[in-house]
């Protein structure tokens, strides 16, 4: 046996005895006849060569006693207790292996639908441990448990903990304290969920299952994408809203969904008035406007929990799934910078994701990555996927997925991912509590992973059994998840019979009534103080003028704060160059061209008391280097933004470059927008034609939210546009795609073509109570043209013209 195995577990094996003998043999006679690290080895277990001997000898049979002499007692002592080591380690793997994939051995699905994977990291043997060593007491390292062990102990904690009904992924985290935080969380065993909760979980699943119940029958084969199956969302939501007052003093909640449970969660949690839904389903609505069916439709309230105010908010979305993840991102993002919630804590975003949708939708990979970027965070998103194992009537994870679970997109930014079993709805509890808790400690995306199942079709006029005979069987003979936590309360005699009844038949004489059926919703005079009032936006009409002009001596004014420059800080000579240039635009000495024009439009926004957010992907310099609105020092890569720095306490200004994503980033603006009337929000496409990629945005929200939701955006489109000699794919921005979206005076469509004409335009649209979205075809070649300029009076005395006409028209020479 080579020497270099000294520190393996190789040298430990029997047939290596004799070896060791002999070499501890040369050992004595004199230690320099061994190799150094063979030497350190035998004097570091020497000092306890007599106590290693005495334990020995206690365990041998007397008859060995003469046929051993005491140095061959302290090598064999030597040489157990080296066993010993090994099966410790041994020990320690399998404690890591269950925690790394104890999952895939979890009580997770209810329906059975497909047979658990078999795991050989998690057997004793596969650890090189035997049934001998069920009864070995073992250190348990980091294990939350005493700190020695029988084998059989520490094997049976490890299956309470990893192979119940919740399964927990957290070990692909590189960061070790928060993997600590949520072994401490998840590790000690759970407390007993009291009476109080116990009786609270049973009557909101009676309201949940009571509520499709009543619909089914009411409005038979209405769409309504029922919740059944995944009924434990309604108290796992009650819980999170609970826990986001009691524990966090969260302010705001901001919740995105799509249509799976919807209804179920307008009415029993946000408090939305069961006759306005029966009128929805009835067809009586305003006809003053087109609208959007039920399940598309917004809400918010406020709750009052322990006499605490919470605003929640359900965002509106169109069909198109996950769409509406990055606009409450946006929308979170606005109403943080109201709060001064630097941290994220006061307001957050909660997204209810469906599992197909999770794994297949780009969108959401996009907004993940977004989620811990400078200009886009919001300080970690609540996840809850209803995982009815199903799209549509897709239901083989070898079609839906190429992962493992649906969830695991979620891993490319190291979120935690918590399984649970929808039909367990304590540990649902339990779970989303300390997901909650994981999301304000560390600020960070948290995904919930609800596997539960879909009663009927994908609506409720299909028939699933055509595609999933299978899985509809199942479903079929399965009771429902209150029946099972009914039961399940009946054995513990936390309530009784006459009880359980009454909570079925009050929810639906509830319902019968009309009646307001969730809970901790307030009624009261209060009005959050930072929430916006749309009123003076509303029925604006677009001819609305306003006095965009600004005096030359404030244009000078801020043209004088926008060249001060930090102590040191060196520019590019081209920069340099250009900065120079807008110091004499100021001062009147050559024209103003497009980015000097743009820049001093800004200033005078912000000196106006209005916010400024621009976001694209080369917006802080500008694609094509006209903008500089954020300055590099060519000394150390610091950046300053001139803009931030006019006055002290001005308005937030954040001029960022976004990640290499369109729709994502648009819809992200969008939300902004959408909650922040009082800013100037824009988003600039590095082409113009790069708007293709955010086409769902454009149809679904831009173009149409007023006349669907009623809902008021004043967000900038900045789309570089023209046929230039950079090829069809360069050249344009599609403009007559926006015109044949325009109806109803719904958005505004602008080519401007002076540097003037794009100074008047930004200041007349956040100066005009006019919220609508502005699409500025802006241009390239123009940027810098000679004849594309404007006077300092064209800034100071002009306005915006709709129409500029051609004062001096060229003959057309026709061949």
């Amino acid at each position: 046996m080579s020497n270099n195995t000294a520190g393996s577990a190789s040298w430990l094996f029997t047939d290596n005895a004799v070896f060791l003998e002999k070499l501890y043999q040369q050992y004595q006679q004199d230690p320099d006849n061994v190799a150094p690290h063979w030497r350190d080895y035998f004097r570091q277990y020497q000092q306890s060569d007599e106590e290693q001997t005495d334990h020995t000898v206690s365990q041998l049979a007397v008859d060995d006693l003469d046929r051993m002499d005491l140095q061959t007692l302290s090598v064999r002592s030597l040489f157990n207790h080296h066993c010993s080591h090994h099966k410790q380690g041994a020990v320690l793997r399998l404690i890591n292996a269950y925690r790394v994939r104890g999952h895939q051995l979890a009580d997770l699905d209810p329906i059975q639908l497909y047979p658990r994977v078999q795991v050989p990291d998690l057997s004793p043997e596969f650890h090189q441990l035997d049934k001998s060593d069920l009864q070995t007491r073992f250190d348990t390292g980091s294990l939350y448990a005493p700190r020695r062990l029988k084998l059989v102990d520490i094997i049976t904690t490890l299956q309470r903990i990893y192979t119940g009904s919740i399964g927990y992924e957290y070990m692909h985290i590189t960061d070790t304290l928060q993997k600590r935080w949520i072994q401490q969380q998840i590790e000690p065993p759970a407390r007993e969920c009291n009476k109080t909760v116990c009786l609270e979980i049973m009557e909101r699943l009676c309201a949940a299952e009571g509520l499709e119940r009543y619909l089914h029958h009411k409005y038979v084969g209405q769409k309504r994408f029922s919740l059944e199956g995944g009924e434990t969302l309604i108290p796992m939501l009650d819980w999170l809203l609970q826990c986001a007052v009691r524990k966090h003093q969260i302010e705001e909640v901001v919740i995105g969904m799509a249509h799976r449970g919807r209804l179920n969660v307008l009415i029993n949690i946000l408090g939305k008035s069961p006759r306005e839904l029966f009128q929805e389903f009835e067809g009586n609505i305003d006809a003053a406007a087109s609208g959007d069916v039920k399940y598309h439709k917004g809400y918010s309230t406020d709750l009052r929990i322990d006499n605490k105010l919470l605003h929640l908010v359900l965002a509106f979305n169109p069909s198109h799934l996950e769409i509406v993840s990055p606009v409450v991102q946006g929308s979170v993002r606005a109403r943080q910078q109201r709060y001064g919630d630097l941290c994220g804590n006061r307001v957050i975003p909660l997204m209810i994701h469906g599992d197909s949708a999770f794994a297949g939708q780009g969108v959401v990979m996009e907004t993940l990555q977004m989620s811990q970027s400078r200009g886009f965070t919001t300080g970690g998103t609540v996840h809850i996927v209803i995982n009815n194992q199903i799209g549509f009537t897709t239901s083989n994870p070898l079609d839906t997925r190429s992962t493992q679970y649906c969830t695991d997109v979620a891993k490319m930014v190291q979120a935690p991912v918590f399984h649970v079993n929808g039909d367990d709805p304590q540990a649902a509890l339990r779970v989303i509590e300390i997901a909650l808790d994981y999301r304000q400690t560390f600020n960070k995306d948290v995904v919930v992973d609800l596997v539960c199942y879909r009663r009927h079709g994908h609506n409720e006029a299909d028939e699933p059994a055509a595609t999933q005979p299978r899985m509809v069987q199942k479903i079929r003979q399965h009771p429902t998840t209150r029946e099972i936590y009914a039961q399940h309360l009946l054995q513990r005699q936390i309530i009784n019979q006459q009880t359980l009844d009454s909570m079925v038949e009050n929810y639906r004489a509830a319902l019968e009534a009309e009646e307001i059926v969730a809970k901790y919703i307030h009624n009261g005079g209060y009005r959050n103080p930072y929430l916006v009032n749309w009123k003076p936006y509303r029925n604006q009409p677009w001819e609305q003028t306003v006095d965009t002009r600004v005096s030359l001596d404030k244009l000078r004014r801020l043209s004088l704060q926008l060249e001060q420059l930090p102590t040191g800080f060196k520019l590019h000579p081209r920069v340099k160059k250009i900065i120079e240039d807008r110091a004499r635009m100021a001062q009147g000495a050559i024209p103003f061209n497009w980015g000097g024009a743009e820049i001093l439009a800004y200033a005078s926004i912000l000196d106006q008391g209005f916010e400024i957010r621009l976001s694209g992907q080369d917006s802080c310099r500008g694609t094509f280097f006209h903008r500089h609105s954020v300055l590099h020092n060519q000394i150390d890569g610091s950046m300053h933004t001139p803009l931030q720095h006019l006055y002290p306490h001005q308005p937030h200004c954040l001029i960022v470059d976004s990640l290499l994503s369109e729709e994502a980033v648009l819809a992200y603006e969008y939300g902004y927008a959408s909650a922040a009337p009082h800013s100037l929000v824009i988003w600039e496409a590095q082409f113009g034609d790069f708007a293709n990629g955010a086409q769902v945005v454009i149809d679904q929200f831009i173009s149409s939210g007023e006349e669907k939701w009623q809902r008021l955006c004043g967000l900038v489109l900045y789309l570089p546009h023209g046929y230039e000699g950079q090829g069809a794919e360069h050249s344009s921005a599609r403009l007559e795609r926006f015109l044949q979206l325009c109806a109803r005076d719904n958005m505004q469509v602008c080519q401007p073509t002076t540097p003037a004409q794009m100074f008047h335009l930004l200041r007349r649209q956040v100066l005009r109570q006019y919220r609508k979205p502005l699409v500025i075809m802006t241009p390239k070649s123009l940027l810098r043209h000679p004849q594309a300029v404007s006077s300092l009076d064209d800034l100071a005395q002009g306005q915006f013209n709709c129409v500029i006409a051609d004062s001096a028209p060229q003959k057309v020479r026709i061949k």
